[in-house]
């Protein structure tokens, strides 16, 4: 069978992986995006996990050919395997997937726990993979079986630098309509070192600098996209919207089962007639009627790596995203100081940025190691994008619009830090700094003794 991909162009595809791609478990990522909410700022991006899978195989294929170009032995038998998991890597994937599961922290990661198990053990995937002998080798290339297979193998699917990366910074630049690529030429840079997927970085006992300027390349494609696309703030206000209804929805009554079930356009249905239509006023509907009609919340509230050293982000992160309790409590807080209903003050506080792919496995001069070893003192190259990959972090508290200069003052007055964003035609205004002292000392840290508030309460008066 041959596949016309708009970013690979014909793919062919054994008639074992046809018959993967043809069964209702993989079908179903039709209908979920890859980029979840993105298309609400960027159009083009209506491609869905079913393309990216479709892709993974593409590029895993092209990563195996490779290697066994460069004199890696690989079994038939391993490489079947390894195509038909590339197809299956999001098969548990749910819809608005990394925003419920990474952002809200709902649930655990399609990819952790026993959701990929429970899939691929029902149904005619089930069945199917239990027929070829296939599916304990699929759930060891995915990791999800105590048994992985060789490292390399999974590696080639999931790591630092995989066909994961290489299918969507291509495939995710293109429908975004963004000009970014990589050039072919990285296919030729892998190998195996040690038993683990390794990009080789020297040549006849020398270094080669395209090599190494070829992977850095892949590093800025990767911040250059969560900059534009990833962290939008529509996106990022829209994504949270859809979190939110689904969080409540959950304590409501919706399962991960029924999320399983579930496409993006059912979802946001399902959401938009929680509990009954016949309801009058309903937080869940309200959310996913303002995310159908991009009425979405404004940013009331931001504070980033521009204000909080990494020890105060990382006490947000506790706080505020490792912590659902924790983040519940002080919405609730925030709306009861504004007089709105909690579902209408969402903080959206994602985990530390950090960016796995610097820490590739490469083959140099001096032997295997980390593309940014030594960790402690990365190459300065490697470091300038990790940092400014790192610099991308917010914590943001969203609110209706209307509700947004209420918001600021009140965050600023319990976070006991000023505000980054101020809401159009306030720009001139002097931002609150709670106590009337200085909003920010000579060298660009915190206010002194701003903290972040016990939990469940502002600190009287703002900062101490």
């Amino acid at each position: 069978m041959v596949i016309r991909d708009p970013v690979h162009g014909d793919v062919e595809f054994t008639p074992l992986e046809r018959a993967v791609i043809d069964s209702p478990e993989v079908q179903r990522l039709r209908g979920i995006k890859q980029t979840g909410t993105a298309n609400l700022v960027y159009p083009g991006c209506v491609h869905t996990r079913f393309d990216h899978s479709l892709g993974v195989a593409a590029v895993a294929r092209r990563i195996l050919g490779q290697l066994k170009s460069g004199g890696h032995p690989v079994d038939p038998r391993l490489e079947r395997v390894v195509g038909v998991a590339a197809l299956l890597h999001d098969v548990a994937h749910l819809p608005y997937g990394h925003t419920l599961e990474d952002e809200r922290r709902l649930l655990p990661r399609h990819d952790q726990g026993d959701r990929l198990r429970r899939v691929l053990a029902r149904g005619r995937l089930q069945e199917f993979l239990t027929r070829e002998g296939l599916f304990d080798d699929v759930l060891g290339v995915l990791g999800r079986d105590g048994r992985r297979a060789e490292p390399w193998a999974s590696e080639v699917i999931s790591s630092t630098i995989d066909a994961d990366l290489l299918d969507y910074l291509r495939r995710d630049s293109y429908f975004a309509g963004l000009s970014l690529n990589y050039d072919d030429r990285i296919y030729r840079y892998f190998t195996v070192a040690g038993g683990h997927l390794c990009i080789n970085m020297v040549k006849d006992g020398a270094d080669r600098p395209d090599a190494r300027s070829e992977v850095l390349q892949l590093l800025r494609m990767r911040y250059f996209l969560t900059e534009r696309v990833f962290y939008h703030h529509a996106k990022v206000a829209s994504g949270a919207m859809v979190a939110k209804a689904v969080e409540l929805a959950m304590a409501d009554g919706l399962t991960e089962e029924r999320l399983l079930e579930l496409r993006d356009d059912t979802l946001l249905d399902t959401l938009a007639r929680w509990p009954a239509p016949s309801l009058v006023e309903n937080p869940v509907r309200d959310l996913a009627h303002r995310v159908l009609g991009r009425r979405l919340y404004k940013r009331g509230y931001v504070l980033s790596a521009r204000t909080l050293g990494k020890k105060e982000r990382l006490e947000f992160v506790e706080r505020l995203h490792r912590s659902p309790q924790g983040r519940r409590e002080a919405e609730a807080a925030l709306a009861g100081t504004l007089g709105c209903p909690p579902s209408e003050v969402i903080i959206w506080c994602p985990d530390l940025f950090l960016m796995k792919e610097a820490e590739a496995l490469v083959r140099t001069s001096a032997g295997v190691t980390r593309l940014n070893a030594p960790r402690e003192s990365p190459p300065l190259d490697v470091r300038a994008l990790e940092d400014q990959y790192e610099a991308l972090w917010r914590m943001v508290v969203l609110v209706p619009e209307e509700r947004q200069a209420a918001c600021q003052a009140e965050a600023e007055a319990y976070f006991g830090y000023p505000s980054e964003h101020r809401p159009a035609g306030t720009e001139d205004a002097p931002p609150a700094t709670g106590d009337g002292g200085p909003i920010l000392p000579a060298g660009g840290g915190p206010p002194t003794g701003s903290r972040l508030p016990a939990r469940g309460r502002p600190p009287a008066g703002g900062p101490a």
